[in-house]
């Protein structure tokens, strides 16, 4: 496993690297540090997905065992916490499409800021409308829109967490977002041509 020196990372990736070369030698005090900086993150992103606060506390502990497990398998080819979020991402599609999980996301704190900055108001009835037309969206999709917007991945990063090219990470993402200018009338009674269109 390559650990680059602190001067050429961020503190955070170089700790992260520091942590995985201790687990691969059985330190259980630096897995157990590296489960309380990521668990909260984890926890973020699958309450959006999953049905139930179990199934997340499921995938957050699956995804910690096969880092413990696999913790020398990881070359530095890109930075830990995309490793562990594709980690996660990968048990949370086995486990959410084997429940038939369509039915996630609590709430984004914002899919588009501009949705919400004309008319302050309307923002809290606008998360509810949105939150609605994820619930509506394949699963793939609303986690590409999820690694996005909610946890602010790029492109890049999001290819690496799917294990897919960028162009079907952009694909994914312009589908949801069509699919989102269709159901976001519907649901909230918005005109089409209010819900801000992407070019794949």
């Amino acid at each position: 496993m390559n650990a680059l020196p602190s001067a050429t990372r961020p503190r955070s990736e170089f700790n992260d690297r520091l942590l995985l070369q201790r687990i691969v030698q059985g330190d259980r005090q630096a897995f157990e540090e590296l489960y309380v900086n990521y668990h909260r993150r984890l926890a973020r992103f699958l309450m959006r997905l999953a049905p139930r606060y179990e199934l997340a506390e499921e995938i957050i502990n699956d995804t910690f065992w096969i880092v413990w497990q696999k913790a020398g398998q990881f070359r530095g080819a890109s930075q830990v916490s995309t490793w562990i979020m594709g980690i996660a991402y990968r048990r949370a599609l086995k486990l959410l499409k084997s429940e038939r999980s369509h039915h996630a996301a609590e709430q984004l704190d914002c899919l588009d800021r501009e949705l919400m900055e004309d008319e302050p108001a309307k923002a809290k009835e606008m998360q509810d409308w949105i939150a609605e037309g994820l619930r509506e969206l394949p699963l793939e999709q609303r986690m590409a829109i999820e690694l996005a917007y909610g946890m602010g991945y790029s492109l890049e990063e999001i290819a690496d967490i799917m294990n897919c090219q960028i162009t079907t990470v952009k694909a994914r993402m312009y589908h949801a977002r069509e699919k989102l200018r269709h159901s976001l009338p519907r649901l909230g009674g918005l005109q089409a041509d209010e819900i801000p269109r992407e070019d794949p």
